[in-house]
């Protein structure tokens, strides 16, 4: 098992953590927190806030300004630990001088964090505040950035550049966006600052990692973990798109996260909670985020959460709200048997100005929902909604759309059996490998060609793909990606050479162009929920995972190991190739767990 400590120790390469934060089971017998109290008619509620904030210190200073009328002096000091607190003795700074032009200095974390930065300050021009631009960047040409220009840099949903006062002899935090390098510059014009230390405040909830996976690929098993850390970042206050941009509950995103969570963590509270804010903040007829695709989703997102859980009484909560939206959903199937959802159509971005392609995929997506739909209503006892699903959902197949040659809307048409996955992963999906895919639909391009039996092919696809933003220095997965971007593109982690192109600044398309693309976006998880079902071989057949199935493709790897959490424990595989090509297994599960076929 492993914690977010560990496992951000290991991935960075040893990244200093300096200050250990309680976890959530800590008692703080000093904290006295007050009842909930009326005054006036409004009730008054105090919260606690469920994440953890820990103090990182910086992985390396990538840069410092030309010292021409702008010093700075010991830069190196800021990757020092120190105690975190200003005295009266601080003989060790680093020291920016304006004398002149603007002193600054880029630090990195050493990989994508939640949160902001404490600055600790130890002395100043005349014993006097100065004032500091604060620049976060997940990229480093981001936070070298300026705002606007054709490069796109924003402050939208996070103020990410900003200049702020700081004491004398004193601490000050800022921020609250996703980021890995921070760019601190003196703007006081002719004056100094001291710096003892310049330190990320790392938020983020402190979830087990109870799922695991470890294979006979290095490649492989990075991404699996950079897809579990992509969404552990974004379990916030609720389960968020993105930590820089996007800081939203968009529920049509959510369902390639909630199936990493289940793979990872299993069935954190935060999950429910940002299905039950969307639905409380969506009352029927209006479409979840103005979007009835998203509707669709949260169906398809509650089906795979009680497949998971079991959890009867939560779903039950779900059933006023079911019995209004499924008839709904019903409704907008046209007496040609295709489906007339209304404006705001909405597949993925890179799915937008293909209409074929979008009336295929919603079309089949609206066939996934009402089948799950209906075997919700099983569970609920609710017989003649899901007769009356099941009767729409045959009218729906009786027409066949044109997939309009998208890898998305084939998949959707394959995962609904509207045509054989076989020949849509022929004809469209395997063709030209990684190219044409995106990042939030990957998982479900993914998850038809293993219905049609194409392991090696999507091994293949997420080497390529999801590996090469690992190649570009990336520790989280990208809200989009196209792979054709890697060609004489600089990497992230690194200044761009001159005659090499700023892979963050440069690309992005619609709502993510340049610097406002988010480089840790939940959905592009993808691999990490797919490798631990098709390679670690864990199905779930039976609500509550009290049946599971564990058949493993490995391909062309040689072994793989790892864990699955389930309600009622963990479970643990091995397999391993032998020389005759067949697959020696061990399987340890949790008592109440039936592994089918033994």
């Amino acid at each position: 098992m492993q914690n977010i400590r560990s496992l951000i120790f290991f991935a960075a390469g040893g990244l200093a953590l300096v200050a250990q934060a309680a976890g959530p089971d800590t008692p703080s017998p000093a904290i006295l927190l007050p009842k909930p109290a009326r005054e006036e008619g409004v009730v008054r509620r105090s919260e606690v806030d469920p994440r953890v904030h820990q103090y990182l210190l910086p992985a390396r200073v990538l840069w410092v300004s030309p010292a021409d009328q702008a010093r700075v002096e010991k830069p190196e000091i800021l990757l020092q630990a120190s105690s975190g607190q200003i005295t009266l003795d601080n003989p060790k700074a680093c020291i920016l001088r304006h004398q002149g032009k603007a002193p600054g200095v880029l630090l990195d974390f050493g990989r994508e964090l939640h949160g902001g930065i404490q600055i600790l300050v130890s002395g100043s021009q005349n014993n006097q505040p100065v004032r500091l631009r604060i620049r976060f960047g997940e990229s480093a040409s981001e936070a070298m950035s300026e705002l606007g220009g054709g490069e796109n840099a924003t402050n939208d949903h996070a103020i990410r550049d900003q200049t702020c006062l700081v004491p004398w002899l004193g601490t000050h935090e800022i921020g609250n966006t996703g980021f890995r390098f921070v760019r601190i510059d003196l703007v006081s014009s002719n004056s100094f600052v001291q710096l003892k230390g310049a330190r990320a405040i790392f938020v983020y909830r402190d979830l087990e990692y109870q799922g695991a996976f470890r294979c006979s690929d290095e490649r492989l098993n990075q991404i699996w973990n950079t897809g579990a850390y992509t969404v552990h970042l974004n379990l916030q206050n609720y389960v968020w798109d993105g930590i820089k941009r996007d800081r939203l509950v968009w529920i049509g995103d959510m369902h390639p996260e909630t199936m990493t969570i289940n793979s990872v963590f299993g069935a954190p509270a935060v999950v429910p909670a940002s299905l039950d804010l969307i639905r409380d903040e969506t009352p029927l007829p209006k479409w979840m985020n103005g979007i009835s695709s998203y509707s669709m989703w949260w169906v398809l997102i509650h089906h795979s959460w009680f497949q998971f859980t079991g959890d009867l009484g939560y779903l039950q909560q779900q059933r006023d709200y079911l019995k209004t939206l499924l008839p709904a959903l019903v409704a907008r199937i046209g007496p040609d048997s295709q489906e007339q959802l209304p404006e705001g159509r909405f597949l993925d971005w890179p799915s937008s100005g293909n209409k074929k392609a979008i009336h295929a995929g919603l079309h089949s997506l609206l066939i996934l929902c009402l089948n799950s739909g209906a075997e919700l209503c099983q569970a609920l006892a609710e017989d003649d909604l899901r007769a009356q699903c099941l009767t729409a959902a045959n009218r729906l197949r009786k027409h066949v759309p044109d997939h309009g040659n998208s890898k998305q809307a084939a998949a959707l048409m394959a995962l609904a059996g509207l045509a054989d996955p076989a020949l849509l992963n022929r004809e469209v999906m395997a063709v030209d490998g990684a190219q044409r895919m995106s990042t939030f639909y990957g998982y479900y391009v993914l998850q038809a060609r293993a219905k049609a039996g194409d392991y090696q092919g999507c091994l293949d696809v997420i080497r390529t793909y999801w590996g090469a933003m690992l190649d570009l220095g990336a520790t989280t997965f990208w809200e989009d990606f196209d792979v054709k971007w890697t060609e004489n593109a600089g990497r992230i982690d690194e200044l761009v050479p001159p005659g090499k192109i700023d892979v963050h600044g440069k690309y992005g398309n619609y709502c993510y162009k340049g610097f406002r693309h988010s480089l840790c976006h939940g959905w592009a998880s993808g691999p990490t929920a797919w490798l631990s079902e098709h390679v670690l071989g864990v199905q779930v057949l039976e609500p509550g995972c009290k049946t599971i199935r564990v058949q493993p493709h490995l391909g062309d790897l040689q072994w793989v190991e790892g864990t699955f959490p389930t309600p009622l424990g963990v479970v643990q595989v091995r397999h391993e190739k032998q020389a005759d090509g067949t697959i020696r297994s061990q399987v340890k599960a949790p008592p109440g767990i039936k592994i089918a076929g033994q």
